[in-house]
């Protein structure tokens, strides 16, 4: 029987499949410029609303020639820290949150769940009850030293138990090592004022009342988990086939699973550390980016991290206004809005697993 040939590609059909494969990454690409602009809008906002009402007049002048009056005190002094503080809270979560899910593969999972926020929680009571620490400043680094702990006495459990660090017993790991830390913290705030004081100021989530400092301390964390994040984000993918899969590919899983862990650890901690434990934004934010960049974690990682900062800074600015005199947290803020998006993401049967 003859064959007939098939017909070559014609340059035509050639540049029609380029310009289909260019289609789709052109889109992210703008997706992901669209989400800079809404960084900028909402920085913007960050920096002109407030408890304190400045004219939008008057916020200009105090950011183009700074004075000695009570507007420039309020914009150079108060807020524009905050917002500087909550670009670096909003991207650790994002992208924290999309590693995570990403090396579970479970659409539930939240940073927290390393145990990092029970341990930075659990550390900044002991410095209060043991050292008597009052300092601020020290708290930044007794929460980044807990956190740390904790996430590495949870991959030291999994590695030890089963040779590997594996998404189902590093979760239950996880679950365990925060439930034991949580209740140490208790004991220990149950039987010291001071120590109540400290954890009651420090558990709600705030970006209010801190200071330059603190952010100097924690971006050298934020930007190491950043990178390890963006060096992380092809083997994610390959991790998304499951692992057998992934090692067909010649995707060393263990080195894999490693760096993701350790992004996660300096990201969670450097946010917690920074305003305590603002929950919710690593499990909302990767479903956000998800819906409209895809699951390439190429451009959901800095998608990501991109949603995360406006969302942080949104909460914030929300919680200034409609407190009145007084503000309303970024992390009940957060808890209102991430509760019934969490029912609505757990009641999906379909996302079970990414």
């Amino acid at each position: 029987m003859t064959q007939t040939a098939a017909p070559a590609p014609t340059p035509a059909h050639g540049a029609a499949v380029a310009d289909r494969r260019r289609g789709p990454g052109r889109r992210r690409v703008g997706i992901l410029l669209g989400l800079v602009v809404a960084v900028a809008v909402t920085a913007a906002a960050s920096v002109a609303f407030g408890s304190n009402h400045v004219q939008f007049l008057r916020v200009f002048e105090a950011l183009l020639h700074p004075g000695d009056d009570e507007a420039t005190t309020i914009v150079q002094g108060v807020r524009i820290p905050r917002t500087i503080l909550g670009i670096v809270v909003g991207a650790c979560l994002g992208v924290a949150g999309a590693v995570m899910q990403g090396q579970t593969r479970n659409p539930l999972a939240d940073p927290g769940l390393f145990g990092v926020s029970a341990g930075a929680g659990l550390a900044v009571v002991i410095g209060v009850f043991v050292f008597g620490v009052a300092d601020t400043g020290l708290d930044v680094w007794l929460a980044l030293a807990g956190a740390l702990v904790a996430s590495v006495a949870v991959f030291s459990i999994t590695a030890a138990g089963s040779g590997t660090a594996s998404p189902v017993p590093l979760a239950l790991a996880g679950a365990a090592v925060s439930a034991l830390l949580d209740a140490f913290t208790s004991f220990i705030v149950l039987a010291d004022k001071d120590a109540l004081n400290a954890y009651r100021l420090w558990v709600v989530g705030s970006l209010s009342g801190r200071d330059a400092g603190v952010i100097s301390s924690v971006v050298p964390f934020a930007l190491a988990g950043l990178v390890l994040a963006f060096l992380n984000s092809r083997a994610l993918d390959n991790l998304g086939l499951g692992s057998d899969m992934a090692r067909s590919l010649g995707q060393n899983v263990l080195v894999a699973r490693i760096t993701g862990l350790a992004s996660i650890t300096l990201l969670t901690a450097a946010a917690t550390a920074a305003a305590g434990p603002v929950g919710f934004v690593g499990l909302v934010v990767p479903h956000l980016a998800r819906a409209i960049v895809g699951g390439s974690h190429r451009y959901l990682i800095p998608a990501s991290m991109l949603i995360g900062i406006a969302l942080v800074l949104g909460a914030d600015v929300v919680g200034r206004l409609i407190g009145g005199s007084g503000e309303v947290q970024v992390g009940i803020v957060l808890a209102v809005l991430g509760g019934p998006f969490f029912v609505a993401v757990a009641r999906r049967r379909s996302l079970v697993a990414l």
